[in-house]
């Protein structure tokens, strides 16, 4: 995740990096995305190119495209990597609405306070490992709770839609600030609807219909 601490990413010098090349093909594709995650977790996103990990390995950019195919290809990598760090709950499983919160508000977290995450779900659909791991556990906590397969497979839909949609909407308003004599504009009580709290209020009332299914076993009308 972005480290509010440490100073703004600056890109090695060219020059220097031009003078440790690395000898031909002595790097590997995970080399490369390891170097990407670090520049983006130093907070380097916005700026990363390929040419970024590219000069830290002391490689030139196109020797990187023997392993990967562009800039997207690397974030895809970088972001499994981070979102496999945090996505993961403590919770018991047997308490699977304790469970679906946390799973929810960890990848909430991640994607409001790591642009690249919000960048690569936004893109298109996420297939990564890390990605069908978290899916594959949230299923079967559903499953295990009760719902057949269909409406677990609805349920997850409609939590994970949420959760992305409300990320993207958070982070997108992350720098507004209202105007002093706002005080008690619409503007600013629409503003309460992006918050963490709101968040949570929202995920209580799509759990709370889930866990009507599961009480009836029926699913929902289409």
């Amino acid at each position: 995740m972005r480290r509010s601490a440490q100073a703004p990413y600056a890109p090695p010098s060219v020059k220097g990096a031009a003078l440790r090349r690395a000898p031909w093909g002595s790097i590997s594709r995970e080399e490369i995305i390891q170097a990407a995650a670090g520049i983006v977790e130093a907070g380097g996103y916005e700026d990363m190119s390929i040419r970024n990990p590219a000069a830290q390995l002391g490689v030139s950019p196109m020797a990187l495209y023997r392993h990967i195919r562009d800039k997207d290809d690397l974030l895809n990598e970088v972001v499994d990597i981070l979102l496999a760090q945090v996505w993961r709950p403590r919770a018991d499983e047997h308490d699977w609405q304790t469970w679906i919160i946390e799973a929810a508000a960890n990848l909430r977290r991640f994607l409001v306070t790591q642009p690249a995450g919000l960048h690569v779900y936004l893109r298109h659909p996420v297939v990564s490992p890390a990605a069908e791991e978290r899916m594959d556990a949230m299923l079967g906590v559903l499953r295990r709770a009760g719902l057949d397969e269909g409406t677990a497979r609805s349920a997850y839909g409609a939590l994970h839609t949420y959760t992305i949609g409300f990320a993207a909407l958070e982070a997108s308003r992350a720098g507004w600030v209202p105007d002093d004599g706002d005080v008690n504009s619409l503007a600013k009580q629409l503003a309460a609807y992006t918050t963490a709290g709101q968040f949570m209020d929202g995920l209580r009332y799509l759990l709370a219909g889930i866990s009507r299914q599961v009480q009836t076993g029926r699913p929902p009308r289409r």
